[in-house]
């Protein structure tokens, strides 16, 4: 029988092709020699406890002995010291040449501003909750619609992350909804504007793009796109970024599945787009736009088989 003689792999050999690849152009996307950056398993982690903040005993934790300020104190706590280390990590990311200090200033004063607006989105939260029961007949009670419909998971991660968005922290705001798409197949961007008691019904495939702008009581079935119809260039050819090329939905607008709504335009007041349209002009208030009902053929397949 014969012996077989086992090699150690030398990686010395392929290193310098693989080698090759690497721009090393500064602002590209190399990594090598760059700060610690955020970790998307802290930014999951945080998302999590930031459902336990917003809907304490969300989680299912026993804190029967606690009362809710020290329930609350605690949780937001642990919110606030995970998320500092993600912020300074992230402020020193994007500028390099800050000093510890200085970045460890900008997270805390991040910190401050987020803490001041948290009990507003706490409210926004409650009456999205409040439209997913109300709008859903299959939803037995408000509990069972926190504790398991993903678009309240999705919008208390979204509304935190917007409001770090607007206030140009970098990298983290774009981490939190890309772990929120992942855990619910709802992909909002962290820039989009939505009012409050929005609707997500199912969720899975529905995505709004940054510039979108949604108003109050907006329902949204599965698979809706709010998205851009095209992407504007400057002279050179590079992407104009930061234009409105989003849709506004107005108070009051319901979607249905799978319809694609696309450009700056504007849904108005009271609309109702059916499902699987194609829009990429604005619609007036209080109009509904719907396919034309195919015509459906009946076969008897009795009569082919003889």
């Amino acid at each position: 029988m014969r012996q077989c003689k086992e090699q150690q792999f030398d990686a010395s050999a392929h290193i310098s092709a693989f080698l090759g690849t690497f721009d090393r152009v500064a602002g590209n996307a190399n990594f090598h020699g760059l700060k610690p950056l955020p970790q998307m398993q802290v930014i999951g982690d945080i998302s999590n406890e930031l459902l336990e903040l917003m809907f304490p005993g969300r989680c299912g934790r026993d804190q029967a002995q606690m009362s809710l300020e020290e329930i609350l104190t605690l949780q937001l706590n642990k919110v606030c010291s995970l998320l500092k280390g993600q912020l300074f990590l992230a402020f020193r990311y994007d500028k390099p040449s800050l000093e510890e200090c200085e970045a460890n200033e900008l997270a805390d004063q991040t910190i401050t501003n987020l803490c001041t607006i948290l009990p507003q989105l706490r409210i926004s939260l409650k009456m999205d909750a409040r439209a997913a029961f109300e709008g859903d007949p299959a939803a037995r009670n408000l509990r069972e619609v926190v504790l398991s419909y993903p678009c309240i998971k999705t919008l208390t991660i979204h509304r935190v992350a917007h409001e770090l968005f607007v206030m140009d922290v970098p990298l983290i705001p774009r981490m939190m909804n890309e772990y929120a798409h992942k855990e619910t197949g709802i992909d909002i961007h962290p820039g989009a504007t939505i009012g409050d008691s929005f609707f997500i019904d199912h969720g899975t495939g529905t995505v709004i793009g940054e510039t979108t702008v949604i108003g109050n009581n907006v329902k949204l079935y599965q698979g809706v796109t709010l998205g851009a119809l095209s992407f504007p260039k400057d002279a050179c050819g590079a992407l104009i970024r930061g234009t409105k090329r989003h849709p506004t939905l107005e108070d009051n607008v319901t979607i249905y599945s799978n319809a694609t709504i696309l450009g700056d335009i504007t849904i108005g007041k009271n609309a109702v787009i059916g499902s699987n349209v194609w829009i990429k002009e604005s619609v007036p208030m209080d109009t509904m736009v719907v396919i034309q009902e195919p015509e459906i053929t009946f076969r008897d397949l009795k009569m082919r088989r003889s």
